[in-house]
């Protein structure tokens, strides 16, 4: 009962939203070299201040949607682990609605490793499906491609 009255304000707070949305994150993507063949892609979200990100991992009482990184398929990269978070993360919850959320505010880098299987330029692609909210409103989700080159 409690996620459903929560999932409602969301989605009242979509409807009820300015005709033009605000848009709150900004995004970089880049690589580094960390060693031969291995690079690092940093996708590095900017927050505006009163705005927070959601962590790609979220508590089980969530109701919001936690970002969500795709990388497209190509057959001279392997990625090598998961996709790790650095930033302060901080931990939400409101006990009126019983609910929590794992989130950022400020910035947070979203790193993958990545190795090359040859000596080849090629560019890593994807997509970032991402949620904002502040202490007022629910964004809906926004979906960001990117390409990074690598080489």
């Amino acid at each position: 009962m409690k996620k459903l009255l929560f999932s409602s304000l969301i989605l009242f707070s979509f409807i009820f939203s300015n005709a033009q949305a605000p848009n709150p994150v900004s995004w970089t993507f880049t690589a580094k070299k960390t060693a031969d063949k291995t690079y690092e892609v940093h996708l590095t979200a900017t927050v505006q201040s009163g705005w927070h990100l959601y962590s790609q991992v979220q508590p089980d009482d969530a109701v919001v949607n936690p970002t969500d990184i795709k990388f497209v398929a190509n057959p001279l990269v392997k990625l090598d682990g998961k996709v790790k978070e650095t930033g302060k993360m901080e931990k939400f919850h409101d006990a009126r609605l019983g609910v929590s959320a794992n989130q950022y505010a400020g910035s947070v880098d979203f790193v993958q490793v990545v190795k090359l299987k040859g000596k080849a330029k090629t560019n890593i692609t994807g997509t970032v499906e991402f949620q904002t909210c502040d202490d007022k409103k629910c964004l809906p989700p926004k979906k960001v491609s990117f390409s990074v080159p690598v080489n």
